[in-house]
């Protein structure tokens, strides 16, 4: 299941922009009763440009409620000196939210607090395991907020202009500085359009090279003395107080009392009820010309097809399309409304239950014909619950086959695949069902058959022309030897799930509760009081004023308590300890052991779901729930495998994993001698790596140390790290790292020779591919703009690997279920979890699965690198590990 998307607009900020956009047309846009309506017209733009590229799940615009905030009570001089805002701006403020309801969104003031701060919560009060967060504003100080989750969209001319900022742009664009190290240079500097002060004559320049070196304005601070007498220090020196003011002015509040939950932001399309009326009061007949085609229902062709149900033998033939519609995702608790089949001349549609009982359909379904479909995993697994039998002679799967072809293409409605080929006689589902809430059946039953006729219709002339292109692309194997046979593979492995024993999460969601009782308890001792440990504020009151620990970061409300501060703070304080283990057994409680007793069907087993189609490198996802996504690090997280068991006594769960697969397969690909060799050999990768790296000629001589800064080196190769990723992952200067790495290239040529050469590859195709011909196309490989072409290169660099790596647990899964089944065992694959496969066994057949696993799986391919794996087995998953 693809993540959802939080959209957060800036509604102050781009409404001024947008003002200024038609500034010089203004007289053209008044409506008939004289009101200006250039910024009204230009945020709509803005939203409808925003919408279309972003496609968010969830929408909020956020709007600063006056002029008072926090800010103006430590500063009464904040944003003090700027121009008054014009009235013919002013105006159009109310108008601009009224608009925002009508499109279907939210939008959201607090007193005291400004939009960024609304923006800043939000962003990080969602969980990014589910949500990926864009945020569009005019104003550059949202850029602090830039992780690999949430990216922040600056608007620099007009409306339209946009300039991304991600962790990467901005340490491209302020010379390796963090998006927390911007709050830092702000603080420095200053930010005249705000009127905060900073030191006097410190610039932006200056004020990174002073953070490059010292880090922080705390850091700056901590190592003033080391600094050369020059201005620059006495105005350091006698602007302290202002540098620490205006670096929490600058300080976005993540922590802001919002009162919204983030569901209901959920995203259901325009309000035409308000939309309609308020285009025509402004005037916008070009947004009303251009609503009325977009939601009128195109019309199309007459479709043929009979609605049955009564059934007679010669209705199914061996080549046809089958359809089995459903309006949820979880095929596995979703009701079958109806079912279509045919050919292209002769459709036939029924919503009548009998149909499954029927004797010529069941034994169509068994039937080895030719079955074309939309998503071969959904049909078979649906029609399993309902029919309860296998339904062969699947031979084509339009979804599996158009993500093959383009694994940029998410989408997962046949029309949306149709219309790329030029097949435009079918609608959405959406046009037919609608979304969200309102989703459901239409109310005349002849729309709901002709929709799913036109869905034969598009599956056959799909397949022709999908399958044609596969073969084109060289692409058959991988759709008919590898993806389309895994997908029934991973049907059985849904269907049968994996029991998990609710008792034992009972009884560890007790014991969860009663150690983080423990830990309160001690946090309390080591304080002194009670207080709300979820709360940095109070945290921090106890922490920085009461306890006296050094302060390491400072934010717009009190002290940071961010993990990594604490972790500076680790070794002089115990109660640092505690509060680390409060907040990690805190997220396992909640997240997942809580989490997985809601999942728990009535056979006593998950079934997750696994996804085909999402990732661009072949990796499967998993989804409700993640079975990928359990925390090992932890123990407490661990544990949480105690409760996956085998389905009877005398059964064990088995796992096995690929040991180091995408180094090895590094290996093979590059062709470099050392690393080869070192696999060959059996020698310890990342020991043997330190070796190399440090000049070092004894195994024996490699410090632990030495092996881990070495397995950093090693794993940041495959994704194309940089200098600065590297130091950031060490901890070292991004001189050092560069050394590593030009030492790493240096004693491993052939590795560097393969980057080389597949960047240069995949600016002349347009794509990369994996040892099985599966493609990944790159269309910024040749991009102007530095950090996307940086990106694509380092996509082109990992995905031959990772994609190759999973490609063969692919046909390691398909050999073994092939194999299973010719011995006739009991044993059942159960999961997929990236390089690992858990199985559960009957005990007298565990040594003849041990065998065969190692076997299949270490020569499921020919590398020019032994492949090895490790097993495990045991009592519950978390022994089998």
């Amino acid at each position: 299941m693809t993540k959802k998307k939080l959209l957060l607009i800036d509604g102050n900020s781009v409404a001024f922009r947008a003002f200024y956009a038609l500034h010089n047309a203004m007289e053209k846009f008044k409506n008939t009763n004289g009101l200006y309506t250039n910024a009204i017209y230009s945020f709509h733009l803005m939203f409808d440009n925003v919408m279309a590229k972003e496609k968010p799940t969830h929408v909020l615009v956020a709007f600063d409620a006056g002029k008072t905030t926090f800010r103006t009570e430590m500063y009464d001089a904040y944003k003090a000196g700027r121009a008054k805002t014009p009235g013919e701006f002013r105006e159009q403020l109310p108008y601009i939210r009224q608009m925002i309801n009508a499109l279907g969104v939210q939008y959201y003031e607090l007193p005291n607090y400004e939009a960024d701060d609304i923006i800043g919560t939000l962003a990080n009060q969602v969980d990014h395991d589910e949500f990926d967060v864009v945020i569009v504003s005019g104003d550059r100080d949202l850029t602090q907020l830039a992780t690999d989750d949430i990216k922040v969209d600056i608007t620099i001319k007009g409306v339209s202009d946009i300039e991304t900022y991600t962790p990467a742009h901005i340490a491209e664009k302020y010379d390796g500085l963090t998006p927390k190290q911007i709050i830092d240079m702000k603080g420095l500097a200053g930010d005249t359009s705000d009127n905060i002060p900073g030191v006097t004559k410190i610039g932006e320049k200056t004020a990174i090279k002073l953070l490059k070196e010292y880090g922080s304005v705390e850091g700056i601070y901590e190592h003033i003395d080391e600094l050369k007498k020059s201005k620059m220090k006495e105005n350091l020196i006698n602007d302290r107080e202002q540098a620490f003011l205006s670096k929490q002015l600058a300080t976005i509040n993540t922590s802001a009392p919002v009162d919204i939950a983030i569901d209901s932001l959920l995203y259901q399309g325009k309000d035409l009820e308000k939309l309609i009326p308020f285009y025509q009061e402004m005037n916008f007949n070009s947004f009303l010309d251009k609503l009325n085609v977009t939601e009128a229902v195109p019309e199309m062709t007459e479709v043929h097809f009979k609605v049955v149900d009564e059934y007679t033998e010669e209705m199914f033939r061996p080549e046809m399309a089958l359809y089995v519609e459903m309006l949820g995702e979880n095929y596995h608790t979703e009701e079958i409304v109806a079912v279509a089949w045919g050919t292209e001349k002769d459709i036939y549609v029924t919503n009548h239950p009998a149909i499954f009982e029927n004797p010529f359909f069941l034994k169509w379904l068994s039937a080895k014909n030719q079955k074309q479909v939309y998503d071969a995993k959904r049909t078979f697994v649906a029609l399993k619950h309902y029919t309860n039998q296998a339904t062969e002679g699947i031979s084509f799967d339009v979804l599996l086959a158009a993500y093959l072809l383009d694994t940029n293409d998410n989408s997962n409605d046949i029309a949306s695949v149709a219309r790329q080929y030029g097949y435009t006689e079918i609608q959405t589902d959406e046009a037919i069902y609608g979304k969200g809430a309102k989703r459901g059946l239409p109310a005349d039953e002849e729309e709901l058959f002709a929709h799913l006729a036109r869905k034969i219709q598009a599956i056959h002339f799909l397949t022709q022309r999908l399958d044609a292109e596969l073969h084109e692309k060289d692409q058959a194997n991988l759709f008919y030897d590898m993806e389309l046979p895994l997908s029934f593979i991973l049907a059985d492995m849904e269907i049968a799930g994996i029991t998990v024993d609710p008792t034992r999460l009972q009884s560890m969601k007790g014991e969860f509760s009663k150690r983080l009782q423990e830990i309160e308890k001690k946090i309390y001792e080591e304080a002194g009081e009670e207080f709300n440990i979820n709360s940095p504020k109070q945290l921090g009151v106890i922490l920085f004023e009461k306890m006296g620990l050094p302060v390491i970061k400072k934010t717009k409300t009190g002290y940071s308590t961010a993990v990594d501060v604490l972790e500076q703070l680790r070794e002089q304080a115990p109660i640092v300890d505690e509060i680390l283990n409060y907040r990690q057994l805190a997220k396992i409680q909640s997240t997942y052991v809580e989490g997985l007793l809601k999942v728990i069907a009535q056979d006593g087993k998950v079934h997750t779901r696994y996804v085909q189609t999402l990732t661009q490198t072949g990796r499967l996802s998993s989804v409700e729930p993640n079975l990928q996504n359990i925390p090992i690090r932890l123990e407490e997280g661990r544990k949480i495998r105690q409760a996956f068991i085998p389905r009877k006594k005398d059964w064990l769960i088995y796992s096995s994993d690929y040991s180091q697969i995408e180094l090895r397969v590094l290996a093979h690909i590059s062709n470099d001698e050392h690393l080869k060799a070192a696999f060959v050999e059996g020698q310890d990768i990342h020991a043997s790596t330190a070796m190399r790296v440090f000049g070092i000629e004894k195994a024996a001589d490699v410090t632990p140390n030495m092996r881990r800064q070495a397995k950093a080196v090693n794993f940041g190769i495959v994704y194309g790290i940089s200098d600065y990723g590297l130091s950031q992952n060490l901890g070292i200067t991004r001189k050092a790292a560069q050394q590593y790495i030009d030492t790493y290239f240096e004693k491993y040529p052939g590795v560097k020779s393969y980057m080389e050469d597949i960047v240069r590859e995949a600016k002349d195709q347009g794509y990369v591919e994996t040892l099985y011909h599966r493609r990944r196309y790159l269309p910024e490989i040749n991009s102007r703009n530095f950090n996307l072409r940086s990106f694509a290169e380092r996509t082109a660099i990992n995905t031959p690997i990772q994609g190759s790596a999973a490609d063969i647990l692919k046909i390691a899964m398909i050999d073994l279920a092939r194999r299973m089944k010719e011995e006739k065992l009991e044993a059942v694959m159960l999961l997929q979890v990236h390089d690992e496969l858990v199985f559960e066994v009957p005990e007298k057949e565990l040594t003849k699965l041990d065998a065969l696993v190692k076997e299949v799986m270490e020569h499921a391919v020919s590398l020019n690198v032994p492949l090895i794996t490790d097993a495990a087995w045991g009592a519950t998953w978390y022994e089998a590990k």
